[in-house]
């Protein structure tokens, strides 16, 4: 990155009033949340999809959505479970599609339980990785089709270059990382995982998308920058160090309070 990034924010559109003029400020960039939620895809979401595009009139950042995830395991091995899969991605990178959004985030399908044991199996991180490319498949020619690119979210991740394996085996544009700096600090401080940084290095340029958010290493708080314990200046000079034009994505969970963390970090010199 060269000078100061412009910082972004997730939230749902009913936040939106509240944050447009800052939105608008600058090309910041935004991830809708609210588009995970079963009972909206299954119901409909015309008129949630019309309310945003109405409030985002003017806005000149990019635009992503969360995709699904709630019980959504990218590796579901069972046919059953794989449809249900497969529904919910198609469903994601068609409100994509909707709303112009030209990323989509999802979940990483590692768990703590696959760090030690997947190769206590003959094959096993590669039948993994086989499920993966099942139910990925359809919707990575999708996205591709769209000019969309789905970024995976490293979630209970203890190794960071699991999921460059599924790029590498895809080698697709479509597909990219995304790294939650708090589930990442989380892991490093529950399980031992590497630091916040070696996610960002292990990543490289093959990162596009970053959730800013702040914990105390015993929960996934989705704190403001400045209220847990990630050191900000060391990560930050980790991500300047990238040629990916990412997207810093402040993910909080409350998200009337967002501007907070922004001023936090706008205030120790690296970002606008």
């Amino acid at each position: 990155m060269s000078g100061l990034p412009v910082l972004g924010a997730a939230m749902c559109v009913k936040h939106l009033p509240q944050h447009r003029e800052w939105l608008l400020e600058l090309p910041r960039d935004l991830e809708l949340q609210d588009f995970y939620n079963w009972n909206l895809l299954d119901n409909g979401c015309d008129d949630l999809v019309a309310e945003a595009k109405k409030l985002l009139d003017g806005h000149e950042g990019r635009l992503g959505l969360h995709g699904p995830f709630w019980n959504l395991d990218l590796s579901a091995a069972d046919p059953l479970f794989q449809q249900a899969v497969r529904k919910r991605l198609d469903q994601g990178i068609e409100l994509c599609a909707k709303m112009g959004a030209d990323q989509m985030v999802l979940h990483s399908p590692y768990t703590i339980w696959d760090h030690n044991n997947l190769d206590l199996y003959d094959n096993g991180r590669q039948m993994k990785l086989e499920m993966i490319h099942a139910n990925l498949k359809d919707v990575v020619a999708k996205a591709e089709d769209m000019g969309c690119v789905i970024v995976l979210e490293n979630i209970e991740d203890l190794d960071p270059s699991y999921r460059l394996e599924i790029l590498k085996s895809f080698e697709s544009e479509a597909l990219a990382l995304s790294i939650d700096t708090g589930h990442a600090h989380y892991m490093h401080s529950c399980y031992g995982a590497p630091p916040v940084d070696y996610f960002i290095k292990s990543a490289g340029d093959a990162l596009q998308h970053v959730h800013i958010q702040d914990i105390d290493g015993h929960a996934d708080r989705h704190w403001n920058p400045g209220e847990g314990s990630i050191p900000w200046e060391p990560l930050f000079a980790e991500l300047a160090k990238l040629k990916s034009n990412l997207r810093l994505i402040l993910e909080i969970m409350d998200e009337t309070t967002l501007r907070k963390g922004a001023d936090y970090l706008v205030g120790l010199g690296l970002a606008r």
